[in-house]
């Protein structure tokens, strides 16, 4: 074939071969390229799992310890509570068996001493009496509402409240 007998289509029949030469030869690049990528990835695969399955199964050791050991503490609170509660009971036996006596003593010293000072001021043995016995209970009254209030305004969150 000569010079002179080339045709358009013949230059488009030469473009598109030329055309496909150079895109198979890309293609070749690049699944040469992905080919090269892939083998990177797989020998990184492989030394992740060398390393990192080693570090997870002693994590997972160390975790099953740490669990032995939160098993642990938990019982040493559970025991530890009770004593909470055991001296929380005996507190509150104690309190109870002085605030009762400790009432009648602060009602008596309040008598007397109203008692006492009608009877100076008044010189009236029934007025003094009078007088006393109602310093008395309100002293006893007063006493076992701040007591009531102390135990009312404890807070909850306090060891003694469980």
């Amino acid at each position: 074939m000569l010079l002179s007998e080339f045709t358009a289509s013949d230059g488009a029949w030469v473009a598109v071969a030329v055309f496909l030469l150079l895109a198979g030869l890309g293609l070749v690049y690049s699944l040469v390229r992905l080919g090269v990528v892939f083998g990177q990835l797989t020998r990184t695969v492989r030394h992740a799992e060398e390393e990192v399955l080693p570090v997870i199964a002693k994590a997972g050791g160390t975790l099953d310890r740490v669990n032995r050991e939160l098993d642990k503490v938990d019982e040493v609170t559970d025991v530890a509570l009770g004593a909470v509660k055991a001296v929380d009971g005996a507190v509150r036996a104690a309190s109870e068996a002085i605030a009762y006596p400790a009432q009648k003593v602060a009602g008596l010293a309040a008598g007397l001493r109203y008692g006492v000072s009608s009877f100076l001021a008044h010189r009236d043995l029934d007025e003094a009496l009078r007088a006393a016995k109602e310093a008395k209970a309100r002293r006893e009254a007063d006493l076992a509402a701040e007591l009531a209030e102390a135990e009312r305004d404890r807070p909850p969150s306090s060891p003694l409240s469980l």
